[in-house]
């Protein structure tokens, strides 16, 4: 009987086993993947829309709320008293706190907590100390408005969402991943969050744009508010303080010094740069300093570290929050909007909750000065139970009670018997009558802003910038960015080859001809004898056919560049000539220039790099019929067409040679140059400020606020200061006219000068005192300023070219005054007959006006 029964019992066991070995693996991956996604999505990696905070970072507020007693307290008890709340490991803790604390708007430090430009860690948790914030303790924290849910555990309470009262999301950021999707909310200006609220509340527009505490420099083009799809572009903010050497003073988001000191020596290591040294001497600010080679341009080795290293980078925004345990990706406007609302929201519960409570409190004072006044609780000394006590209280207060605000309850009455003989003894009628007008002013106070309650939360929004808002001006400044062709920046890191009876070209060809230096990134033109054409990357070794005769470095869009040719048509027909750019190719096609005829070939050829037009002899074959047998042609003559037009006709007689008769000149029109001061750079597309149509020798004379002059040639990659005073096209006889204050001698000077192509590369034209500054410079051979010097002195009109000749450069001048210049009105005069290059104003950097204040800026127009 005893082995039957254990029989049955294996057979149900197995019967158990064998049902739950055939459990589908999709109900359980279903089921249980489902359930860790949305762990993983609500617990850890998306913060909530409400306060901004991951649950472990709610968690480090809670925990430090709970041991804040206004002294610090070390991180690892933080961390300790966190993990109550928090079901994960101490490390997790304490890699959110020091985040946290980093970002220095919630959590006061002390000690070594890492370094945000450098990427150095904190010190263990044992060495390091934290407190709450004046700011967090007032914003961030209120128990009677908080909604509490149990711990993981059941042994504690913490928080759904802490009460916060500013949008702490868009101010600190926050980057989390998730299974199936992620977040990344970049970090917004404390004070522009603020203005924006208060916008919101008055129902005017705003606009919301990254600040990073990196600095630097960002565009906000394709910022798409934060919303998905989105990009920002961030960069390190490049100087040039000496001959040879790149200061980085800000590092762009999201790198430190040393990874951005290794993608510099990387792309020094592959050729795209030339760079003798890095030197990184950053400590409480940044500065890296790169030892340029000797033959580098500045400006070009600036658009190189923006091409080739992380000075650099793209940055996605992807803004998803928790919102009621669901997702949901939003813009920042509407992340703000919401938790404008919800502070608000929060604002009006406060009120209400104070409202109550000073109600109540007026209701007892009330009640507690009539059981007083009236001697109620003679009434009750003799009554023996607490039934009587009770109805007798109750019956003597009816009287006096129907001015209070509510019934008067037994727990009113119980509160009255427990007022000490002591108090009863010591009452003050005055003072208790003083009290409850108190009472009913704060009381008239609270309602009038609940009635209020939009300007009561802008007034909030408003002491808040006030009281916290010192030291949180932007730091990341906001610029358009133009597109750097890497081709142009590129250094010329190879040596191209050609080996021309074979048909290759390449770097690894060294045996072979040598043509020039170039990138490897580089796309190279080759002409063939045969008349066809192709544009190739520049690679190792490639082949492009045999009888080459040109090989050159191919810009895309280059209309400047213009290739001249004469050529056969056929085997035995005429000869054509034509000129024409190449601006736009597809690469590794050849293409035919000559003719499609079979046998035609090139019979001369040159690349013209300012379209320059040469003269040449054309000898033709003897013949009895031919009386001129040699004649010269005119590239100049010729009109530039495409590079598949014909051409025009040559000879139809045979050419036995062509010789090169003269050097032509660029028949190109002047270039038309602006200069855009939203990037700082020249630009022939009409954009910013017109300087002039520039030929090949012309240059641009800049001055600056620190008083240096400077002349630079018209290149398009040319950086330029962000101090500039004058910009414009160089005219060597157009004097520099110049009022500035001597620090040494604590005088106003007026000095003239000229500008001459010797300037190399810059030279002041002020003295370098650091008390000296420029009142105002210009360019213009008939000036008359109006200086007004305040009440002190009457205006004085001032002709420059009667005050004072032309002199050196580093003249001093003739001295003005030594009154304080309040402001400057300056015109030029000009006389009949002078020509438009005579009477040609200097550009300043804010107009082409050259009307400027005290301080160098434009007062009024001319």
């Amino acid at each position: 009987m005893e082995e039957e029964s254990n029989n049955k019992e294996k057979q149900k066991d197995q019967t158990y086993y064998n049902a739950e070995s055939i459990r589908k693996v999709s109900g359980m991956y279903e089921n249980w993947f489902l359930d860790y996604a949305s762990y993983v999505i609500l617990e850890r990696a998306i913060p909530s829309i409400y306060d901004g905070l991951k649950p472990v970072q709610r968690r480090i507020l809670h925990s430090m709320k709970e041991l804040e007693d206004g002294r610090y307290n070390k991180v690892a008890n933080v961390v300790g008293n966190t993990m109550k709340y928090h079901p994960h490991g101490d490390a997790a803790i304490t890699d959110a706190i020091v985040q946290i604390g980093q970002k220095e708007l919630v959590i006061d430090t002390q000690g070594n907590w890492g370094n945000i430009y450098t990427g150095d860690g904190a010190a263990a948790a044992r060495y390091i100390e934290s407190r709450l914030t004046p700011f967090a303790l007032e914003v961030v924290f209120n128990p009677k408005t908080t909604v509490w849910k149990p711990s993981y555990d059941g042994r504690n309470k913490e928080p759904e969402n802490l009460p916060l009262k500013f949008p702490l999301l868009l101010s600190q950021g926050v980057e989390g991943i998730a299974v199936g999707l992620s977040t990344k909310i970049l970090p917004h200006n404390f004070l522009e969050l603020i203005d924006a609220s208060i916008a919101f509340l008055k129902g005017k527009p705003f606009t919301l744009y990254p600040d990073f505490q990196t600095g630097g420099l960002i565009d906000v083009s394709n910022y798409n508010d934060g919303e998905r799809g989105g990009k920002v572009r961030a960069r390190a903010k490049i100087s040039n303080p000496e001959k040879g050497i790149l200061l980085i003073s800000e590092i762009p988001y999201g790198t430190n010094t040393g990874s951005l000191i290794d993608s510099i020596i990387k792309a020094n290591d592959k050729g795209k740069i030339k760079i003798k040294k890095v030197e990184d001497n950053t400590a409480s600010e940044v500065e890296i300093l790169i030892h340029m080679a000797n033959d580098v341009s500045p400006d070009k080795m600036i658009d190189a570290l923006y091409a080739f290293t992380d000075c650099e980078v793209s940055i996605s925004p992807n803004a998803c929050v928790i919102d009621v345990d669901r997702p949901e990706f939003l813009t920042v406007s509407e992340i703000l909007r919401r938790n404008t609302d919800h502070t608000v929201s929060l604002l009006k519960k406060e009120l209400e909750i104070e409202l109550e409570e000073l109600q109540e409190q007026w209701h007892f004072t009330s009640l507690e000065r009539i059981f007083i006044e009236n001697r109620i609780y003679h009434k009750i000394e003799e009554l023996e139970t607490w039934e009587e006590v009770i109805s007798t209280i109750d019956r003597e207060l009816k009287p006096f009670t129907s001015h209070l605000i509510r019934e008067v309850t037994e727990e009113d009455i119980t509160k009255l018997t427990e007022i000490r003989i002591k108090r009863i003894t010591r009452f003050d009628l005055g003072k208790a009558e003083e009290n409850i007008l108190s009472l009913e002013g704060k009381i008239k106070e609270v309602k009038y802003n609940l009635n209020n309650l939009i300007q009561y939360a802008i007034d909030y929004f408003t002491n808040i910038k006030k009281k916290y808002g010192k030291g949180k001006e932007r730091k990341t400044e906001i610029r358009t960015f133009d597109t750097i062709d890497a081709a142009k920046v590129a250094v010329a890191n190879v040596k191209l080859y050609v080996n021309r009876e074979e048909g290759f070209i390449g770097y690894s060809l060294k045996k072979d001809e040598y043509l020039f230096d170039c990138s490897d990134i580089d796309d190279i033109i080759v002409f063939r004898k045969d008349g066809t054409m192709l544009v190739t990357k520049a690679d190792a070794k490639t082949f492009v056919g045999k009888n080459i005769i040109h090989v050159g470095i191919w810009k895309k869009n280059d209309n400047r560049t213009i290739y001249n040719m004469i050529y056969r048509e056929g085997k035995t027909g005429p000869w054509y000539m034509k000129r024409f750019p190449v601006t736009a190719i597809t690469r590794d096609k050849e293409y035919a220039l000559a003719s499609e005829t079979k046998g035609s070939e090139i019979q001369y050829f040159t690349s013209n790099p300012n379209g320059e037009a040469e003269t040449v002899i054309v000898f033709l074959k003897p013949s009895q019929r031919l009386k001129k047998l040699k004649f010269d042609v005119d590239f100049s003559e010729l009109a530039i067409k495409g590079r598949a037009s014909k051409g025009n006709l040559v000879s139809k007689n045979y050419i036995k040679k062509i010789e090169l008769k003269e050097s032509g000149i660029s028949t190109l029109a002047p270039r038309k140059v602006w200069f855009d001061d939203s990037i700082q750079r020249l630009n022939v597309d009409g954009r910013g400020t017109y300087l002039g149509a520039f030929k090949g020798s012309d240059k641009i004379l800049t001055l600056n606020s620190q008083g240096v002059a400077k002349l630079h040639t018209v290149d398009l990659l040319n950086h330029f200061d962000d101090d500039l005073l004058v910009i414009e096209k160089w005219n060597p006889e157009k004097p520099v006219c110049c009022i500035y204050y001597e620090g040494e001698k604590a005088v106003y000077y007026i000095k003239r000068f000229l500008i001459d192509d010797t300037l190399n590369p810059q030279i002041f034209f002020v003295s370098e005192n650091p008390k000296s500054f420029i009142e105002w410079v210009g360019t213009g051979w008939k000036l008359i300023a109006e200086i007004n010097f305040g009440k002190n002195k009457e205006p004085e009109i001032v002709d420059f070219e009667n005050f004072i000749a032309i002199k050196g450069i580093k003249a001093l001048g003739n001295q003005l005054s030594k009154e304080k210049i309040k402001n400057i009105k300056v015109t030029e005069e000009i006389t009949e007959g002078e020509t438009e290059e005579t009477t040609e104003k200097s550009e300043s950097k804010n107009d082409e006006q050259d009307n400027f204040d005290g301080k160098g800026e434009q007062i009024n127009l001319f």
